[in-house]
């Protein structure tokens, strides 16, 4: 039988959007993300600040009204506090709150620690390690294996922000820099350097975002781009906005209002094994892993047969894991043979009955003869 066709009408609806917002040092872009957190038309706001440091002056800002997001500087609570944001912000779209804010400032800062991240893995390789404690001022390769997990951390916070029900903004710093070719030489045109724009982030941020919006001291703001169509922008003509404000742009330019939703983008998948791996890795209970294990099966779970097998093995393994803990520090790694008497002990712990009491036995102990070698005693030499 053919696969069954879903399909669904299109809503019209216009989307919250995600706002870059990128541009010189100095040149306002938190100052108007925090500005708009005055606006009546918007419910809570959440700051991220990201090693820029303006978050609390701000609030100075008049009827500027947000939260701080705390974090401890790492990743994985950077992005578990934009997952809570995440689930805030579905919460109050379902009661039929404004809408949620989150601003992230910046995702220079970001980047730049993502970026840092690679390179100290890099470091860290046994090949450049070995070539490192010969010459430490030698270069580093960076496979691009490191790179690619880089740009799936990234991916993960973009996600977020893409399908956040509620309004993200993300700030930039970018800069005017000297065109490089591909031998990584000055791009030149009738003897003049070519100089052109740069976003000091991942390179695909400006095509991951809805607005472009980008500001500069001695200049008006500008909007690159907006995926609207409501707001056209004509490629490499972008848009001067004088009195430029981020209330103004979601309400009027974008035509956002109360009925706006999030973008619907299911995350994109070579297959159905990933998200699964990834609940199983997370997984602190064996019992829990049951669970997974019974709606793991191809009926249940809408996999295919390999891809659920290659779940149920993930499963076994983090199941070993649990009631096999990792050995303390200075006690070194199980061998097989360990691995396999441990497993057996536990599985014959579990099979013994409890034994009965015996109230004789309680009231007079009786000594139970040592096993194995330590029962054998050695005879004293005798000479011939």
């Amino acid at each position: 039988m053919p696969p069954k066709l879903k399909t669904r009408k299109p809503t019209g609806v216009v989307p919250w959007p995600l706002i870059l917002i990128e541009g010189d040092e100095g040149s306002g872009k938190t100052y108007c993300a925090a500005e708009f957190s005055a606006s009546d038309r918007i419910g809570q706001v959440y700051f991220l600040d990201l090693a820029e440091g303006s978050a609390d002056e701000y609030a100075a800002i008049e009827g500027a009204e947000y939260d701080i997001v705390v974090h401890d500087g790492t990743f994985r609570d950077i992005l578990e506090q934009i997952e809570a944001v995440h689930a805030e912000a579905r919460r109050a779209a379902l009661a039929k709150e404004p809408p949620v804010v989150l601003v992230v400032d910046s995702g220079s800062a970001l980047w730049r620690m993502l970026t840092n991240w690679t390179h100290e893995r890099a470091r860290r390789s046994h090949k450049n390690a070995a070539v490192l404690a010969d010459d430490p001022d030698a270069p580093v390769d960076v496979p691009m294996n490191l790179w690619n997990d880089t740009n799936e951390r990234w991916q993960k916070v973009i996600y977020l922000l893409q399908t956040l029900p509620g309004i993200a903004i993300i700030t930039a710093r970018g800069k005017q820099i000297t065109a490089i070719d591909e031998d990584g030489r000055p791009v030149k045109e009738r003897g003049k350097v070519v100089r052109e724009w740069k976003v000091a982030a991942q390179k695909d941020l400006g095509f991951d975002s809805n607005v472009w919006v980008r500001m500069r001291r001695e200049h008006p703001t500008q909007i690159i781009k907006a995926r609207s169509l409501r707001l056209r922008i004509e490629s490499g003509k972008p848009l001067t906005v004088p009195k430029f404000s981020v209330e103004d742009l979601v309400f009027n330019m974008l035509g956002c209002s109360v009925e706006s939703q999030p973008r619907v983008m299911p995350a994109l998948s070579g297959d159905r094994v990933q998200p699964w791996l990834e609940r199983v890795a997370g997984t602190v209970g064996v019992d829990k892993l049951k669970t997974l294990w019974q709606s793991s099966h191809p009926a249940e779970s809408g996999m295919s047969r390999e891809e659920a097998t290659t779940v149920q093995a993930a499963i076994m393994r983090r199941k070993f894991e649990l009631e096999n803990p990792a050995p303390e520090m200075g006690e070194g790694p199980m061998s097989d043979a360990e691995k396999l008497r441990a497993a057996v002990s536990q599985r014959d712990a579990k099979e013994q009955p409890e034994p009965e009491p015996d109230e004789d036995a309680a009231a007079e102990p009786v000594p139970t003869p040592a096993r194995g070698r330590a029962s054998r005693t050695r005879k004293a030499a005798v000479p011939a």
